[in-house]
């Protein structure tokens, strides 16, 4: 039997990920490292937490399947990548324990979704064991951006619960733009001072800007033309705590329109 929430003495990170290409699952390169890395240096969670920005519809789910299944959610990709599995294990009593923390948003218990690219396409090479359960929230799509930085001040207390929170996304997301099968291009000038205008309120701790991320020009709205990828950030970034630390894991444009940096607060 699982042992209580309320019983780990550690504070866990809470840590966005810039996920990128799907093809980052199954290659070895200088973002891959980093999140192996990142996964060494962390202390072992009881349970992982990811908002991901590949379950993005109207309402807030959990998913609370005791075996998630492995989702390939993207097309046009060589045949390897459909055969990654990513087996952890689920955690259906965290439904509870969130449904409690974010009263009164409706929270719904979900059956079956599983565990989308967001998240395994990450935790394959931070955990690539597989052996710690994973519990994926869903994104409203009808919510401002307020309410989801509110929902991640909500979840906070799970990082003294032994839970890693995970935000899977990327803070600069323009497909319209992206070199596809160009060799590392040179980034776009607006992605370059879009980051770094977050990186400053990020080490800043000024996270309204970044809440009102839509009023703040057309570098914003080239960067985030969606707020999919955008808002796992606005989780994370909800659940600082007034002595935790920020660090910039892992930096770097790919294809010229998307940024993979990392964002870790704690740890």
């Amino acid at each position: 039997m699982r042992e209580p929430y309320n019983e780990t003495a550690m504070r866990m990170p809470a840590i966005f990920f810039g996920h990128g290409n799907p093809m980052n699952a199954i290659q070895t390169n200088g973002w891959t490292d980093a999140w192996a890395s990142i996964g060494r240096a962390m202390p072992r969670p009881r349970v992982i937490l990811c908002v991901s920005a590949h379950w993005y519809l109207p309402g807030t789910l959990v998913t609370a399947m005791p075996q998630p299944r492995t989702i390939h959610d993207f097309g046009g990709f060589p045949r390897p990548l459909y055969e990654v599995r990513y087996p952890a294990p689920g955690d259906p009593e965290l439904h509870a324990r969130i449904r409690t923390l974010l009263a009164p948003v409706d929270v719904e218990a979900d059956t079956q979704w599983g565990l989308d690219h967001g998240t395994w396409s990450v935790l394959v090479h931070v955990f690539p064991d597989a052996d710690i359960p994973v519990v994926q929230l869903s994104i409203d799509e009808t919510q401002p951006a307020s309410f989801h930085y509110e929902l991640g001040q909500r979840l906070a207390p799970l990082r003294d619960e032994g839970v890693l929170m995970m935000g899977s996304g990327n803070l600069v997301h323009n497909l319209h733009t992206y070199a596809w099968g160009k060799h590392d291009p040179e980034p776009f000038d607006w992605a370059v001072r879009f980051e770094k205008l977050a990186r400053e309120q990020i080490r800043k701790r000024d996270h309204q800007p970044l809440i009102d991320y839509e009023s703040l020009g057309r570098d914003a709205q080239l960067s985030a033309p969606t707020p999919d990828h955008y808002l796992p950030l606005l989780y994370i970034l909800g659940m600082q705590h007034e002595d935790d630390a920020v660090s910039f894991p892992v930096e770097g444009i790919d294809g010229g329109s998307i940024s993979m940096l990392t964002v870790q607060i704690g740890g």
